[in-house]
């Protein structure tokens, strides 16, 4: 079975449709999950509502979540966490193989466009994979080569009830007040953004595999790392390396930035005595000897 998120939109909305097209043909089943975030009013309501028009359109099973969005890390990532947990929840119950997401090439323009204007490195400018393994569970995104208006022109031609989120044009949101600048760039500029990101990313996972290999010839038996196998290593594999292990140590991968893996990278290349340097969850790394451990959180 596969597990189709949809808010609504005419994206979601039109994977949706297409999802259940195809798993009629080739036999599985198609269910479907929407979330009610509980930020708007009447957003009970329109979750309900979406769940019968899935239930008349035959797919099976419907669920309804109810989130309760927290504030850490601004409205937009605290949303995106809490959805994110209850697709994952819903998908292991439900047994599905893989819970399917409704993102645009539009989506991946303005993704790389954030991760520009926040500085990012190469993992932000690569943008959202294809397929990844979330709390896992396996996403897909079948729609990062689609354009939004092809999503709109679908959903018109099948009479599909497309609601309109307000927050999409709510400037309190970072994306929705990069999109007038996304359309003043001209006509090219979405296709190109996500070429980018495919560029970026391929790149990027070639180099994540070389630091996945190196992060285990640098462990020592406790879990800590070898300060002279990782002073070895070229720079983008080192800071690699780096943010690979404070994740194996607990640190919370939303809150972990670059400034924690350079302050984790001057224990090794830059040393001087300094003290220990702290992560997030409350962990502390420090250098000992020709190592570096790990104290606290979940290490």
């Amino acid at each position: 079975m596969v597990l189709v998120a949809c808010s609504g939109g005419a994206d979601s909305l039109a994977l949706a449709a297409a999802a259940l097209f195809v798993s009629r043909r080739m036999g599985f089943r198609c269910g479907f999950v929407t979330i009610d975030h509980g930020l708007q009013d009447g957003s009970g309501e329109r979750a309900a509502d979406l769940a019968d028009w899935a239930l008349d359109r035959g797919f099976a099973p419907v669920q309804v979540r109810t989130v309760r969005v927290g504030g850490g890390g601004g409205p937009e990532a605290a949303a995106r966490e809490a959805r994110y947990s209850a697709l994952s929840a819903a998908a292991v119950e439900l047994g599905a193989a893989m819970v399917l997401l409704g993102h645009t090439r539009d989506d991946q323009a303005e993704t790389v466009l954030l991760a520009l204007a926040r500085g990012s490195g190469p993992r932000g400018l690569a943008g959202m994979p294809e397929r990844r393994v979330r709390n896992g569970v396996l996403f897909v995104r079948p729609l990062l080569d689609v354009g939004r208006a092809e999503t709109r022109a679908a959903c018109g031609a099948e009479g599909l009830p497309v609601w309109e989120d307000p927050h999409n044009v709510d400037s309190a949101f970072a994306r929705s007040r990069l999109r007038p600048l996304v359309a003043a760039l001209g006509d090219g500029v979405v296709g190109n953004l996500a070429r980018t990101a495919r560029l970026v990313g391929a790149d990027s996972a070639y180099l994540d595999g070389l630091a996945a290999e190196a992060l285990a010839r640098a462990l020592d038996e406790r879990g800590g790392l070898a300060v002279g196998e990782v002073e070895r290593m070229p720079g983008p594999i080192r800071t690699r390396v780096l943010h690979a292990w404070a994740l194996r140590l607990g640190a919370p991968g939303t809150d972990l930035s670059h400034r924690h893996v350079d302050a984790l990278d001057a224990l090794v290349v830059r040393w001087h005595g300094q003290g220990a340097v702290a992560l997030p969850g409350g962990l502390f790394v420090s250098r000992a000897g020709p190592d570096l451990r790990g104290v606290g959180g979940a290490g």
